[in-house]
């Protein structure tokens, strides 16, 4: 056992080991399930290649029974796992997203983004913005390359932005690249749910004070993830550090915050909605908090009566443009 095969470099609890001789295991988010009818939610899915170039693929779904010509609000969604593990496939992810197409009845394209370590950040970034652009490219005419199950069923003046965690970190940098890019002339984003995202810091805020080995531990999930001269204050993970854009410039209409009572991320939650509303941002910002609860609970315990309260609450968010509108 003294090789260096067994020798572990770095425990990333809980995502992944990094061994001596280099070798990788990832720990967490390592089953996938594939695509298809699911009988609970008759909710169907189909994994699609949306940038050739590069490989990146999404699972896009859609309620099996849609009514004809109705044209249905559309999620970007961004799966969590501290950047480094799990996936559209993650059996718990593939679940949590039939749920929302079902409570909401939306269709969702769940973003297969390429992961750290193999391609360091900010390769999540730059993939989740290029299937941002081929989702926008479905307004053009020219749709060779169009997704028939976007084409038929959504409605492009009706896309949200979703993430959990590392995912709702995502849709935060993509909300003001869409600001300051030629997309944003022509599509919009009309919200933005963050789930418990993921945002962090060199110095400790709330209850991070009071918990230095959690506190220690998400320093060393980032300082893995995004090793640099800037730590936890590099602008990808800290959204207030100097150089940071302000938040009044989000390019979107509304805002949902949820954050869990008992996570380790949730005073920086906390702080982005009260910086949010402080900002000048002219849209229209709402925080849930889920009592009792940690981390991403609604991912791994999806029927508790919190975790359907959670996607009620987000389904309304989802629906609010299809009514009297979510601008102000």
């Amino acid at each position: 056992m003294g090789s260096d095969t067994s020798e572990v470099a770095l425990d990333l609890f809980p995502y992944l080991k990094v061994y001596k001789d280099g070798t990788l295991e990832r720990i967490a988010g390592v089953e996938v399930v594939p695509p298809g009818l699911d009988p609970q939610t008759n909710v169907l899915s189909k994994d699609i290649l949306i940038v050739p170039q590069t490989g990146v693929s999404a699972r896009i779904y859609r309620p099996n029974f849609v009514i004809k010509d109705q044209k249905l609000p559309f999620v970007v969604y961004f799966h969590g796992g501290a950047f480094c593990v799990a996936s559209p496939a993650f059996p718990d992810y593939h679940n949590s997203l039939n749920k929302l197409v079902a409570e909401a009845n939306i269709v969702a394209l769940s973003v297969d983004y390429r992961l750290v370590p193999e391609h360091p950040l900010p390769t999540a970034y730059q993939d989740s913005w290029a299937a941002l652009q081929w989702v926008a490219s479905h307004k053009e005419e020219d749709g060779h390359h169009h997704e028939g199950w976007i084409k038929d069923y959504v409605d492009l003046d009706q896309v949200f932005l979703v993430g959990d965690s590392a995912g709702a970190n995502i849709a935060h940098h993509l909300a003001f690249r869409i600001k300051e890019s030629d997309l944003g002339q022509s599509f919009k984003i009309l919200g933005i749910g963050m789930i418990h995202p993921y945002f962090w810091g060199t110095n400790p805020i709330g209850s991070e004070t009071a918990d230095g080995l959690r506190k220690e531990l998400v320093d060393k999930w980032w300082l893995y993830v995004c090793p640099s001269d800037k730590g936890c204050d590099d602008p990808f993970i800290n959204p207030f550090v100097d150089g940071s854009p302000d938040l009044a410039g989000l390019a979107c209409h509304g805002i949902l915050v949820i954050v869990a009572e008992k996570d380790i991320l949730r005073d920086r939650g906390r702080f982005y909605y009260d910086k949010l509303v402080k900002s000048g941002w002219r849209g229209k910002a709402e925080i849930m908090e889920n009592e009792s609860e940690d981390h991403v609970f609604h991912i791994f315990n999806p029927d508790c009566d919190k975790a359907k309260s959670l996607m009620k609450r987000l389904a309304a968010f989802l629906n609010q443009g299809s009514g009297k509108g979510i601008v102000e």
